[in-house]
């Protein structure tokens, strides 16, 4: 049985990291009690992919190691909107801007138009592909989740504002690294949290990717190399 792939759909998930060299914090929040995926857990900012996000401009691109992680099992072309809802969501859930000042060429789409009001391009360089999951079957809903690091000194806005964001995550709160597993999360949430801590103090995108890849056969634990497939 093959995977029915108009079922899942492609998301970005941002965990920022903060005094990373001192006194690692990381940016999370609890979804609702009423959300149908992952109800009370506390998790990342992110979400899906928006048709739109693709023709979002970027100030900057995404690094090309992470290009090329993004690329291996999958469309490259999703790279850029990959990106662009990655820093979508976060602004979306948190009210923090990863972007640099910049005015934008043609109107922005509608999910876009309070970000690009701050005087901001979407700046996606900072940007650590670090993590990739597969929903497994049988969930309510089914994600392709590419998980980002980015260190907070590249927020373009107030650490500790978060005003702007949507009623999404509640309990929006910088946790310190070390203590963050006493948190109720998802299981995934949980195993990106331990190649979080191991990339802690590194600011270099990593060599290999994990990527959980979960099918209808099997459960794989395989690292992406940035080699693409072949057709």
């Amino acid at each position: 049985m093959t995977i029915d792939k108009s079922q899942i759909r492609n998301a970005a998930t941002v965990i920022v990291l903060r005094d990373r060299h001192s006194d690692p914090h990381i940016l999370m929040g609890q979804r609702g009690a009423k959300a149908v995926f992952m109800p009370n857990k506390f998790v990342f900012p992110g979400g899906a992919i928006d048709v739109g996000d693709a023709a979002v401009p970027l100030a900057t691109p995404l690094p090309q190691t992470c290009a090329d992680r993004l690329a291996e099992d999958a469309d490259p072309a999703l790279a850029h909107a990959i990106a662009v809802g990655a820093i979508r969501e976060l602004w979306e859930e948190t009210g923090l801007i990863l972007g640099q000042p910049g005015q934008w060429d043609t109107p922005p789409p509608a999910d876009w138009e309070t970000f690009a009001a701050t005087g901001h391009l979407p700046h996606a360089a900072p940007l650590q592909f670090v993590f990739r999951a597969l929903t497994p079957p049988g969930r309510p809903r089914r994600f392709d989740a590419r998980f980002f690091l980015v260190d907070a000194d590249d927020i373009a806005t107030d650490l500790d504002n978060f005003d702007a964001a949507c009623d999404e995550l509640s309990h929006l709160q910088w946790v310190p690294l070390a203590k963050a597993r006493s948190f109720d999360m998802p299981f995934i949430t949980e195993v990106v949290l331990a190649e979080v801590e191991a990339r802690a103090r590194d600011t270099n995108p990593p060599a290999s990717v994990p990527f959980f890849k979960n099918n209808d056969e099997e459960s794989l634990f395989l690292r992406l190399r940035g080699h693409r497939m072949a057709d």
